[in-house]
Order: structure tokens, then sequence, then C-alpha cells
């Protein structure tokens, strides 16, 4: 079995990469930052002896996405798990007050970024009448808060791809599935705030929030399901949050 999984360089990714080897699929691991990429292939394959491909390129280029894939050798072009893992929130400002180059990085990974790799893997999905997708959303494409209207557009627009993915593709045999996630603590509040640390640790401050580890353990419940049973999505919080913007902190 062969998984694909972007963003797999640091949180959710790399703790799903990790997850799936030990369950004995063979990875294509995809990122940015190449040096992050070979040290995880290397501990993979050391770690679970499975067969590992780093791919390093952005998705937010689709030519780069087509080059990578197109790259890939004989014994990895079969994908069976596709993992959209990749994106990412940029900024925490109302509106008017936003970047729109932040509004431009989000809209090009979230969206258009798994939109690329989505439509270069599923053909061969279609092909043998197989395959799983997982588009890791959030709970943001559920609800929407102050501040974060354009992370939380671009999320929504997910969960309304997922579910049209599942519709154009269940006569195909594949399975399409979402996981939406509350607060969970990775990189990603450092990269909404600009490389802020401070402002970062404040967002889990009296809370215990989500670790990747979380969101592996989900991968790992929808991916072992029977063949006739399909997770359509999961969404996961902490304990002490209720939903976007209500949280019980200590």
């Amino acid at each position: 079995m062969n998984a694909f999984i972007t963003g797999a360089t640091s949180g959710f990714g790399r703790a799903i990469a990790v997850r799936l080897a030990s369950l004995n699929y063979n990875v294509v691991i995809t990122g940015r930052r190449a040096e992050r990429l070979d040290e995880l292939a290397k501990q993979l394959r050391s770690d679970y002896s499975v067969e590992v491909l780093p791919l390093c390129f952005d998705v937010r280029d689709n030519a780069s996405c087509t080059k990578a894939i197109e790259s890939m050798p004989a014994n990895f072009k079969q994908i069976d798990l596709l993992i959209n893992n990749a994106g990412l929130a940029a900024g925490a400002s109302p509106f008017n007050e936003c970047d729109l180059a932040d509004f431009e990085r989000m809209i090009d990974t979230n969206v258009k970024g798994l939109l690329y790799i989505t439509k270069l893997i599923v053909p061969g999905m279609i092909a043998r009448e197989a395959g799983h997708i997982i588009n890791i959303s959030s709970i943001a494409g559920f609800e929407v808060y102050p501040n974060g209207s354009v992370y939380c557009g671009s999320k929504h627009a997910v969960s309304a791809i997922t579910k049209g993915l599942r519709i154009d593709l269940v006569k195909y045999g594949i399975k399409v599935s979402s996981i939406s996630p509350g607060m969970v603590e990775t990189e990603f509040s450092i990269i909404r705030y600009h490389g802020d640390e401070e402002k970062a640790k404040a967002v889990y401050a009296g809370l215990t929030p989500l670790n990747a580890e979380d969101i592996a353990d989900t991968v790992e419940f929808i991916v072992t399901r029977p063949a006739h049973v399909s997770i359509n999505d999961i969404h996961l919080n902490p304990a002490q949050q209720a939903n976007t913007y209500i949280s019980h902190r200590k």
C-alpha cells in the first residue's frame, strides 16, 4: 500500500507519515524543506523498513506538483491513500486590516494546493476503482470566528470540496474522508502570528490542546475500518473547547 502525504515536514503531516509507516504503508512525503524531508525519510526507512520517497516542492505551484508526481518511480505510481494535509493560517486581524499576501497564501495552499494534488492523483484511483482520500480540514470549516474570515473561508472550501468529491467518486469505489480538529498545538499558531512565539503560546494558555499524535490516531482509525465502512468526517476538539470561540481555561 502506498500513501501520499502533503506537508510532511512537521506537525500533522510528520506524525501521520510515521503512523502510516508503522502500519506498513510505503510513503511519499512532500514539503518545501528538503533537509527535514530527508531526515524523516531516513528515520522511516530505519524504524519501519518501508519504502519512502521524499519530494520537495510547493503545492501552490501546479507545474511543480505535476513535475514531482510525474517523476515518481513505477513502484510509487499507484497511490492507495492520499492525505491532503498541507495547509496554514496566516494573520489574525479583522478582514479590513489583513495583508492581501496572507489571503493569497492561505487560498493558494489550503484550497488550490489541495485541488492540484487531488487532480493529479485521482485519475489513477479511478482507473483502479479503488483508493482513499483524507483531507485535513478544521473546525473552521464549519464555524466562523472573529479575525479568521479568510482562513475559515478556505476551510469551508475544503469541507465543500470533500463533500463534492465524495459524491463524484463514490461510483468508482473511492472513499473520501476529512478530519476537522479544533485547537491543536503544532507550528500552526507560530506561522499564523508570523513567528511571534509569545502570541502563539497565548492561544493555548489555560487549556490542554490536541497534538499531532491525536490527528495521527484519527487517521489510523479511518484507514483501519472494514472495506464496507467509510468515515465521512471526524470533528475533534480539546475537552476544554466547546467551539471555535468558547473554551474553558483554567
